[in-house]
């Protein structure tokens, strides 16, 4: 099984201020630290999504990552996260991809590991939780890929589908708190 890992950055980040594929905090970059988390919990492949902000991430991943991350621009990052995903999800030459989002900075490569412990394959459906409250990353077998991007539109990413179709919940809450950071503290 190949597994991407795919991480959506491609939004303006309008409550922020500023998209947060640029966002920095005390450890770094928010997107080179979500990179490295999908690296170190097990994926073969790496794959960026960008849109808002393509030359500050683009320019970064190349510097940091070389020839070791595939970005992909949503032209159409403005319709929101089921852009994203879509873009992305049409981009992977993979059976299994890992979701993840820029703008969750405190999951790590262990939160990736745990969502890989379990086999997979191309009909997997995992999520992680923090305290029994569904987040970030998403595993999404291929059998999955195609369902979702039908869906996927705004900024409602894969929920719709998550809920007609429930995903295997693993319990992340020990080693992060997946909170999505919208606006600055």
């Amino acid at each position: 099984m190949r597994i991407a890992g795919l991480l959506l950055a491609a939004g303006a980040g309008r409550r922020w201020g500023e998209p947060k594929a640029l966002v920095r905090d005390e450890h770094g970059p928010w997107l080179l630290q979500a990179v490295s988390a999908l690296a170190e919990g097990g994926c073969d492949t790496l794959t960026v999504v960008v849109g808002a902000a393509v030359v500050g991430p683009t320019e970064m991943l190349r510097e940091e990552h070389a020839d070791e991350v595939q970005i992909v621009v949503a032209h159409d990052w403005s319709e929101g996260m089921g852009a994203s995903l879509r873009a992305g999800l049409a981009a992977l030459d993979a059976d299994v991809a890992v979701v993840s989002l820029v703008d969750v900075p405190d999951v790590g490569g262990d939160v990736v590991r745990r969502l890989l412990d379990a086999p997979v394959d191309a009909g997997t459906l995992r999520r992680a939780t923090y305290l029994g409250e569904p987040g970030h990353p998403v595993v999404i077998g291929r059998a999955h890929w195609s369902g979702i991007s039908a869906v996927a539109t705004g900024d409602r990413g894969a929920r719709d589908y998550l809920a007609e179709h429930p995903a295997e919940l693993v319990e992340c809450g020990d080693l992060a708190t997946g909170v999505d950071r919208d606006v600055p503290p």
